[in-house]
């Protein structure tokens, strides 16, 4: 497994969370959609990060989505390591649209840099060697903190994040049940990971 070659989220109405994904954040083809009832409650264990190149764009970005029916969940804000704010699409799915630029450096461009998939693990000396083991590379790591793997051909860039850091950084509480709603598509076999993230043979 070299990669990311799809991420699909799993919604109750494709159409509808379509039309919510292009509106808000002009996305298209990065993110798939498969209808799917499967129950969930509470925190889904991961998130999905836009990460652009100023301030203006998260503005935009953020406005674009609460205008297009999201739920705010955190309020954008400057902070040590740059601005950003998190929202909640109305599928359910947590995103956080971030810069690390403290002021503008050109119009907004609604731009988006990368998109981020944090999976929120238990334990991460245990994830972290399950993918390891499954021929990803990790291109940063900081202790049992936070992991990211190099994935420089893929839609998606791929990190693990201790579960219960990863809600505080949503500002959701840490508890959750049933379906993650979401199905990971690589260039290998399909399997679970130890925290129950699914992955699948993707299609092309």
């Amino acid at each position: 497994m070299a990669s990311i070659e799809s991420v699909t989220l799993e919604v109750a109405d494709p159409i509808a969370v379509r039309s919510f994904y292009t509106t808000a954040f002009g996305l298209d083809s990065q993110v798939r959609l498969r209808a799917s009832e499967a129950p969930t409650t509470g925190f889904r264990g991961f998130t999905l990060s836009l990460t652009v190149s100023q301030p203006s764009t998260v503005n935009s970005l953020i406005g674009a989505a609460l205008d297009a029916g999201a739920s705010p969940l955190k309020p954008v804000t400057k902070s040590l390591w740059g601005y950003g704010g998190v929202v909640r699409a109305p599928d359910g799915t947590i995103w956080k649209v971030a810069t690390s630029a403290k002021k503008d450096i050109g119009p907004d461009t609604r731009r988006i840099d990368e998109i981020v998939l944090l999976l929120g693990v238990v334990d991460m000396t245990e994830s972290k060697r399950f993918y390891f083991d499954r021929g990803l590379v990790v291109a940063r790591s900081f202790g049992r903190k936070y992991v990211e793997f190099a994935t420089p051909s893929s839609p998606v860039k791929l990190a693990l994040y201790g579960r219960r850091a990863l809600a505080k950084d949503a500002g959701v509480p840490v508890d959750g049940t049933g379906s993650h709603r979401i199905m990971i598509g690589s260039d290998t076999e399909s399997f679970t990971d130890p925290d129950g993230f699914a992955w699948e043979t993707a299609s092309r």
